[in-house]
Protein backbone atom coordinates (compact mmCIF):
# COMPACT_ATOMS: atom_id res chain seq x y z
CA UNK A 1 0.00 0.00 0.00
CA UNK A 2 1.29 3.43 -0.72
CA UNK A 3 2.12 5.81 1.98
CA UNK A 4 -0.64 8.57 2.03
CA UNK A 5 -3.47 5.27 1.71
CA UNK A 6 -2.06 3.93 4.42
CA UNK A 7 -2.45 7.51 6.07
CA UNK A 8 -5.57 8.20 5.02
CA UNK A 9 -6.62 4.78 6.04
CA UNK A 10 -5.62 4.91 9.84
CA UNK A 11 -6.64 8.44 10.22
CA UNK A 12 -10.29 7.64 9.14
CA UNK A 13 -10.50 4.68 11.47
CA UNK A 14 -9.38 6.68 14.61
CA UNK A 15 -11.51 9.18 13.77
CA UNK A 16 -14.49 6.79 14.18
CA UNK A 17 -13.68 6.00 17.16
CA UNK A 18 -13.37 9.24 18.46
CA UNK A 19 -9.54 9.05 19.25
CA UNK A 20 -7.95 12.86 19.95
CA UNK A 21 -6.08 14.22 17.10
CA UNK A 22 -6.74 10.91 14.83
CA UNK A 23 -4.74 12.84 11.91
CA UNK A 24 -1.53 13.81 13.93
CA UNK A 25 -1.69 10.08 16.06
CA UNK A 26 -2.16 7.94 12.87
CA UNK A 27 0.98 9.85 10.93
CA UNK A 28 2.78 9.69 14.12
CA UNK A 29 2.06 6.08 14.85
CA UNK A 30 2.80 5.48 10.61
CA UNK A 31 6.31 7.29 11.27
CA UNK A 32 6.68 4.77 13.83
CA UNK A 33 6.92 1.93 11.91
CA UNK A 34 7.78 3.08 8.74
CA UNK A 35 10.94 5.20 10.54
CA UNK A 36 10.43 8.28 8.69
CA UNK A 37 10.10 11.52 9.51
CA UNK A 38 6.85 14.12 9.16
CA UNK A 39 8.39 15.31 5.58
CA UNK A 40 7.29 11.64 4.20
CA UNK A 41 3.77 12.00 4.27
CA UNK A 42 4.52 15.66 2.00
CA UNK A 43 7.73 14.32 0.23
CA UNK A 44 7.00 10.77 -0.53
CA UNK A 45 3.60 10.31 -0.65
CA UNK A 46 4.14 7.35 -3.03
CA UNK A 47 6.61 5.33 -1.09
CA UNK A 48 5.72 1.76 -0.66
CA UNK A 49 4.58 0.40 2.76
CA UNK A 50 5.52 -3.76 3.07
CA UNK A 51 2.80 -5.86 4.08
CA UNK A 52 5.27 -6.33 7.64
CA UNK A 53 5.01 -2.80 8.23
CA UNK A 54 1.20 -2.77 7.23
CA UNK A 55 0.37 -5.54 9.74
CA UNK A 56 2.55 -3.90 12.58
CA UNK A 57 0.24 -0.56 11.29
CA UNK A 58 -2.83 -1.95 11.62
CA UNK A 59 -1.91 -3.67 15.36
CA UNK A 60 -1.08 -0.46 16.54
CA UNK A 61 -4.12 1.20 15.10
CA UNK A 62 -6.33 -1.82 16.70
CA UNK A 63 -4.48 -0.61 19.84
CA UNK A 64 -5.53 3.05 19.57
CA UNK A 65 -8.71 2.52 18.90
CA UNK A 66 -9.12 0.69 22.00
CA UNK A 67 -8.14 3.93 23.64
CA UNK A 68 -4.81 2.59 24.61
CA UNK A 69 -2.81 5.74 24.83
CA UNK A 70 -0.20 5.96 21.97
CA UNK A 71 2.60 6.82 24.28
CA UNK A 72 2.01 2.95 25.54
CA UNK A 73 1.94 1.73 22.02
CA UNK A 74 5.23 3.46 20.74
CA UNK A 75 6.59 2.78 24.10
CA UNK A 76 8.06 6.46 23.73
CA UNK A 77 7.63 9.96 25.09
CA UNK A 78 9.29 13.20 24.56
CA UNK A 79 9.78 15.36 27.32
CA UNK A 80 12.31 18.35 27.83
CA UNK A 81 13.35 17.83 24.35
CA UNK A 82 14.73 14.17 25.30
CA UNK A 83 13.23 10.65 24.55
CA UNK A 84 11.78 8.52 26.84
CA UNK A 85 10.68 5.01 27.34
CA UNK A 86 7.54 4.60 28.93
CA UNK A 87 4.62 1.11 29.78
CA UNK A 88 1.27 1.20 31.75
CA UNK A 89 3.85 0.92 34.91
CA UNK A 90 4.65 5.05 35.11
CA UNK A 91 2.54 8.08 34.28
CA UNK A 92 2.89 9.80 30.13
CA UNK A 93 5.01 12.53 31.26
CA UNK A 94 3.04 16.00 30.23
CA UNK A 95 4.26 19.42 28.64
CA UNK A 96 2.52 20.69 32.08
CA UNK A 97 4.95 19.18 34.28
CA UNK A 98 7.67 20.59 31.62
CA UNK A 99 7.39 23.73 33.83
CA UNK A 100 8.24 22.30 36.79
CA UNK A 101 11.41 21.10 35.45
CA UNK A 102 11.97 24.64 33.93
CA UNK A 103 11.83 26.15 37.42
CA UNK A 104 13.85 24.08 39.47
CA UNK A 105 16.20 24.69 36.59
CA UNK A 106 15.76 28.88 37.41
CA UNK A 107 17.16 28.52 40.65
CA UNK A 108 19.40 25.24 40.46
CA UNK A 109 23.31 25.30 40.68
CA UNK A 110 25.93 22.90 39.12
CA UNK A 111 26.63 19.93 42.11
CA UNK A 112 23.10 20.24 43.87
CA UNK A 113 22.08 16.56 45.41
CA UNK A 114 18.21 16.43 44.38
CA UNK A 115 15.80 13.95 45.46
CA UNK A 116 12.41 13.36 42.68
CA UNK A 117 9.60 11.92 44.84
CA UNK A 118 6.78 9.69 43.67
CA UNK A 119 9.77 9.56 40.39
CA UNK A 120 7.73 7.49 37.94
CA UNK A 121 9.33 7.37 34.62
CA UNK A 122 12.04 9.43 36.23
CA UNK A 123 11.71 11.88 33.41
CA UNK A 124 12.22 15.14 36.22
CA UNK A 125 15.33 13.88 38.03
CA UNK A 126 16.71 12.39 34.85
CA UNK A 127 15.93 15.84 32.76
CA UNK A 128 17.24 17.69 35.67
CA UNK A 129 20.77 15.76 35.41
CA UNK A 130 21.12 15.80 32.02
CA UNK A 131 20.75 19.74 31.97
CA UNK A 132 23.09 20.46 34.93
CA UNK A 133 26.77 19.55 35.77
CA UNK A 134 27.81 17.63 38.69
CA UNK A 135 24.48 17.17 39.94
CA UNK A 136 23.43 13.64 41.55
CA UNK A 137 19.87 12.50 42.50
CA UNK A 138 17.84 10.12 44.09
CA UNK A 139 14.21 8.93 42.35
CA UNK A 140 12.01 7.45 44.65
CA UNK A 141 8.31 5.65 44.12
CA UNK A 142 6.10 2.71 45.37
CA UNK A 143 6.23 1.12 42.50
CA UNK A 144 8.81 -1.61 41.73
CA UNK A 145 7.51 -1.29 38.01
CA UNK A 146 7.75 2.27 37.63
CA UNK A 147 11.24 2.20 39.14
CA UNK A 148 12.08 -0.62 36.48
CA UNK A 149 10.78 1.93 33.82
CA UNK A 150 13.39 4.89 35.35
CA UNK A 151 16.43 2.89 35.83
CA UNK A 152 16.44 1.75 31.82
CA UNK A 153 15.58 5.77 30.98
CA UNK A 154 19.06 6.36 32.90
CA UNK A 155 20.70 3.76 31.01
CA UNK A 156 19.62 5.14 27.56
CA UNK A 157 20.47 8.76 29.08
CA UNK A 158 23.66 7.58 30.77
CA UNK A 159 23.01 9.02 33.63
CA UNK A 160 23.57 5.61 35.70
CA UNK A 161 26.35 6.69 37.71
CA UNK A 162 24.37 10.06 38.61
CA UNK A 163 20.73 8.70 39.72
CA UNK A 164 19.97 6.60 41.70
CA UNK A 165 16.20 4.99 41.97
CA UNK A 166 14.91 2.94 45.36
CA UNK A 167 11.66 1.51 46.16
CA UNK A 168 10.29 3.88 48.62
CA UNK A 169 6.96 4.73 50.44
CA UNK A 170 7.72 8.63 50.52
CA UNK A 171 10.29 8.94 53.01
CA UNK A 172 10.62 5.40 54.40
CA UNK A 173 13.93 4.32 53.26
CA UNK A 174 15.16 7.76 52.45
CA UNK A 175 18.63 9.09 53.69
CA UNK A 176 20.54 12.44 54.33
CA UNK A 177 19.52 15.86 52.98
CA UNK A 178 19.48 17.23 49.44
CA UNK A 179 19.14 20.76 48.39
CA UNK A 180 16.13 20.51 45.97
CA UNK A 181 13.21 18.52 46.92
CA UNK A 182 10.76 18.07 43.64
CA UNK A 183 8.06 15.80 42.93
CA UNK A 184 4.95 15.33 40.52
CA UNK A 185 2.95 13.08 43.03
CA UNK A 186 -0.83 11.99 42.81
CA UNK A 187 -3.49 15.17 42.96
CA UNK A 188 -6.22 13.99 41.55
CA UNK A 189 -9.34 13.65 43.82
CA UNK A 190 -10.31 9.65 44.02
CA UNK A 191 -14.12 10.70 42.81
CA UNK A 192 -12.73 12.79 39.88
CA UNK A 193 -10.92 9.55 38.04
CA UNK A 194 -13.56 8.18 36.90
CA UNK A 195 -14.67 11.30 34.78
CA UNK A 196 -11.36 11.80 33.05
CA UNK A 197 -10.42 10.77 29.70
CA UNK A 198 -10.44 7.07 29.19
CA UNK A 199 -7.07 6.91 27.52
CA UNK A 200 -6.24 8.39 31.50
CA UNK A 201 -8.69 6.44 33.21
CA UNK A 202 -8.18 2.76 32.22
CA UNK A 203 -4.91 2.86 31.41
CA UNK A 204 -2.56 5.19 32.99
CA UNK A 205 -1.79 3.82 36.74
CA UNK A 206 -3.95 4.51 39.68
CA UNK A 207 -1.23 4.25 42.17
CA UNK A 208 0.42 7.65 39.73
CA UNK A 209 -3.08 9.52 39.95
CA UNK A 210 -5.02 9.15 42.86
CA UNK A 211 -4.73 11.94 45.29
CA UNK A 212 -7.46 10.86 48.14
CA UNK A 213 -10.68 12.65 48.96
CA UNK A 214 -9.26 16.27 48.23
CA UNK A 215 -6.32 15.37 46.17
CA UNK A 216 -4.01 16.49 48.72
CA UNK A 217 -3.19 13.24 50.61
CA UNK A 218 0.14 12.87 49.42
CA UNK A 219 1.17 16.48 50.23
CA UNK A 220 0.50 16.57 53.72
CA UNK A 221 2.84 13.38 53.66
CA UNK A 222 5.80 14.65 52.04
CA UNK A 223 5.29 17.77 54.47
CA UNK A 224 5.04 15.97 57.15
CA UNK A 225 8.59 14.79 57.87
CA UNK A 226 10.43 17.06 54.91
CA UNK A 227 12.42 18.61 57.65
CA UNK A 228 14.12 15.66 58.41
CA UNK A 229 15.65 15.83 54.88
CA UNK A 230 15.86 19.63 54.17
CA UNK A 231 18.67 21.91 55.47
CA UNK A 232 19.03 25.87 55.36
CA UNK A 233 18.33 26.72 51.71
CA UNK A 234 16.62 23.23 50.23
CA UNK A 235 14.11 24.20 47.69
CA UNK A 236 10.98 22.62 47.32
CA UNK A 237 8.96 22.20 43.92
CA UNK A 238 5.68 20.61 43.95
CA UNK A 239 3.34 20.02 40.85
CA UNK A 240 0.17 20.58 41.82
CA UNK A 241 -3.81 20.73 39.98
CA UNK A 242 -5.15 23.75 38.69
CA UNK A 243 -7.19 24.34 41.66
CA UNK A 244 -5.45 23.40 44.32
CA UNK A 245 -2.43 26.78 44.76
CA UNK A 246 -4.11 28.09 47.95
CA UNK A 247 -4.21 25.29 49.51
CA UNK A 248 -0.57 23.72 48.99
CA UNK A 249 1.33 26.79 49.40
CA UNK A 250 -0.53 26.88 52.78
CA UNK A 251 0.57 23.34 53.84
CA UNK A 252 4.26 24.56 52.72
CA UNK A 253 3.79 27.56 54.95
CA UNK A 254 3.37 25.73 57.81
CA UNK A 255 5.85 23.50 57.11
CA UNK A 256 8.22 26.21 58.01
CA UNK A 257 9.33 27.12 54.15
CA UNK A 258 9.66 30.64 53.19
CA UNK A 259 9.56 32.79 50.03
CA UNK A 260 6.47 30.01 49.16
CA UNK A 261 5.30 30.71 45.13
CA UNK A 262 2.89 29.88 43.05
CA UNK A 263 3.60 29.37 39.36
CA UNK A 264 1.12 29.37 36.52
CA UNK A 265 1.50 27.20 33.49
CA UNK A 266 0.63 27.97 29.38
CA UNK A 267 -2.71 27.96 30.00
CA UNK A 268 -2.67 30.49 33.19
CA UNK A 269 -3.62 27.51 35.60
CA UNK A 270 -1.66 27.21 38.66
CA UNK A 271 0.81 24.31 38.31
CA UNK A 272 3.84 24.70 40.88
CA UNK A 273 4.67 25.38 44.38
CA UNK A 274 8.06 26.46 45.51
CA UNK A 275 9.45 27.61 48.53
CA UNK A 276 12.84 27.84 50.70
CA UNK A 277 13.79 25.81 53.89
CA UNK A 278 15.24 28.62 55.94
CA UNK A 279 18.81 28.69 57.50
CA UNK A 280 18.04 28.02 61.44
Amino acid sequence: MRYQDAYQMGKERLEQTGAPEADLEARLLLEFVCDTDRTTLFAHPEKEVSEEQMQQYEAFLAKREQRVPLSYITGRQSFMGLDFSVNENVLIPRQDTEILVEEVMKESYDGSRILDLCTGSGCILLSLLHYSNHCTGVGCDLSAGALAVARENARLLEKEEQAQFIESDLWEEIEGEFDIIVSNPPYIQTDVIETLMPEVRDFEPRLALDGGKEGLDIYERILKDISRHAKGGTRLYLEIGYDQGEAVSRMVREAGFSDVKIVKDYAGLDRVISGVYPHL
